[in-house]
């Protein structure tokens, strides 16, 4: 659960290439490290005929940190050269966000 915005949201949409290559080792430790970061608040997922990760952070000052951090950049290289046909990266501020949980 994210706190109350605004905060930041970076959209991470993507199409695989075929076979893992090492691709679920690295998202998992990916996730791990991400969470350790200053400013992280969450992420969230899906995967069907493409790929959609938004993690949630306090500033643009934590998600540059998240960017330049060197595993991530290791894993964002070998994203380019070897897991993903494309990507795209979108970061939005969050102003509003409300949700409907019935069970809650």
């Amino acid at each position: 659960m994210t706190p109350a915005p605004p905060y930041y949201a970076v959209i991470f949409t993507s199409q695989r290439t075929a076979g893992d290559q090492g691709y679920a080792k690295t998202a998992a430790r990916m996730m791990e490290l991400a969470a350790r970061q200053p400013g992280y608040l969450g992420v969230e997922h899906a995967r069907e005929e493409i790929g959609i990760t938004i993690s949630y952070w306090e500033s643009l000052r934590a998600i540059a940190g998240w960017k330049a951090e060197a595993e991530h950049q290791w894993a964002q290289q070998r994203g380019r050269e070897q897991w993903y046909s494309w990507y795209t990266v979108r970061i939005c501020r969050v102003e509003r966000a409300y949700e409907f949980r019935p069970d809650a």
